[in-house]
Order: C-alpha cells, then structure tokens, then sequence
C-alpha cells in the first residue's frame, strides 16, 4: 500500500479527533513548539491516537464523551502512533516514567504528566466508563 492509500485508510480515525477540535501534531518539531507553549497552569490532553479497535470502538468515543464535560483542559493535542512516529516519539518524552501504549490519554499540567491512560486501562471497557475516569481526572486537575 502506497503512502496515499495509507493516508486515505486512516484519515477518518485522524478526523474523528480533529473535529473535535484536537490540534494534531505530525513532526517532532511542531510537538516541540505545542509544548514549548504550554504555561506552567495549563492543562494539555494529549491522545496518543491508534488504528487499533480500542481506539475506534472506546478510547475515541470516550474522549469525545469527556469533552462534554463542564471541567475540561484547556489545550487538546493529538498525535498518531502508527503513522507518525517521530512526533509520537518526542510526546512520549513528556510522558516521565510511563511505557509507550497506544491507544494512551495524557493529561499534563505545564510540561509534567499528571495523569495517564494505558491501552490497558481502556480496552475492555465501556466507552462512558473510560470517560467517567477522564472527567474525574478533568475535576480534580484542570481549572474550574
């Protein structure tokens, strides 16, 4: 499959973030630049987005179901673990002390990790039970 099949295979999974209004980072540069402006209170979800179907059929539908929430960060980034390598590659650097996981949910206060969600604690689970831990994460760490 050339690079433009491949495109075209995963560009509604990247769209399902997008339109949620997630900034999708593709280069390590322009992760570099999204964090290099992140101020010491502001809270960054990050979602290591997959093409695996826990990403589809709950990480990304409980994301979606988080963000109605009354308490939300204030930056949402995105990058593809599959796709684009490098730019997952400098996200995880952010990710202190963490393994690589993929689908994973990062929320981060300034530069520093304060919460995160491991393909372990999404698949097999219910889309609105992911999001019932994300909003709690959302009270307890961003801004009401």
């Amino acid at each position: 499959m050339g690079m433009e099949m491949l495109d075209m295979f995963f560009a509604p999974m990247r769209e399902e973030l997008v339109r949620l209004g997630f900034r999708e980072l593709r280069t390590p540069e322009e992760v570099e630049e999204a964090m290099a402006a992140a101020g010491p209170d502001t809270t960054t979800l990050v979602v290591v987005n997959s093409m695996c179907g826990c990403a589809g059929g709950v990480a990304r539908p409980a994301v979606a179901m988080a963000l109605q929430h009354s308490v939300v960060p204030d930056r949402w980034l995105t990058v593809f673990a599959s796709q684009d390598r490098e730019a997952t590659a400098k996200m995880r650097e952010y990710f202190v002390g963490q393994p690589p996981s993929s689908p994973s949910i990062a929320l981060l206060k300034g530069k520093e990790l304060v919460y995160m969600m491991h393909r372990s604690d999404i698949e097999n689970r219910t889309a609105e039970a992911v999001a019932a831990d994300l909003k709690a994460a959302f009270d307890r760490y961003c801004r009401k």
